[in-house]
């Protein structure tokens, strides 16, 4: 199925719901309201005609203004593909996990926080996954500074 079908669709049964559809890029997107990113992963995992059963993966942005959290699904039945922007306030950025929608989610939400701070509201595990639990900022951040050691050991270049 074409985006612009799969557009229609999801206009059709959730208004409001996207702020933005995107074609002028490679892989078409949609940013959608960060409030309803549940109901529309839970809409296009279910609907007939669209069946997105695959998370492929949630990425986080980092804007200098605003973060984005990324959402990319796939129809294994049907071969079709979308991608899912949410923007997110850069003081405190947070979204709704959708990790009982998709279980692969469970991981990628924790990465994603562990490398940007995004946080996902609900999520039934959210911690660190990559860094260790006493490291300080999140270092995929523009604004982020690396500290001169970590315990001890240095992090400047040889």
């Amino acid at each position: 199925m074409e985006a612009k079908e799969i557009h229609e669709i999801l206009i059709q049964h959730l208004p409001g719901c996207v702020r933005e559809f995107r074609t002028t890029t490679a892989d078409p997107f949609w940013v959608v309201e960060s409030e309803r990113i549940r109901e529309v992963a839970a809409f296009l995992k279910d609907h007939p005609a669209l069946q997105f059963d695959m998370l492929q993966a949630v990425t986080g942005v980092d804007r200098g203004e605003c973060f984005e959290a990324v959402y990319h699904l796939t129809s294994l039945r049907f071969g079709h593909s979308v991608t899912l922007k949410a923007v997110l306030s850069h003081e405190a950025p947070s979204i709704a996990t959708i990790s009982d929608i998709y279980p692969a989610a469970n991981w990628h939400e924790r990465e994603t926080y562990d490398l940007l701070g995004i946080v996902f509201t609900g999520h039934p595990d959210l911690r660190r996954i990559l860094l260790p639990d006493d490291w300080e900022g999140h270092p995929l951040r523009k604004d982020y500074v690396a500290p001169e050691s970590y315990h001890g050991i240095s992090n400047a270049p040889d």
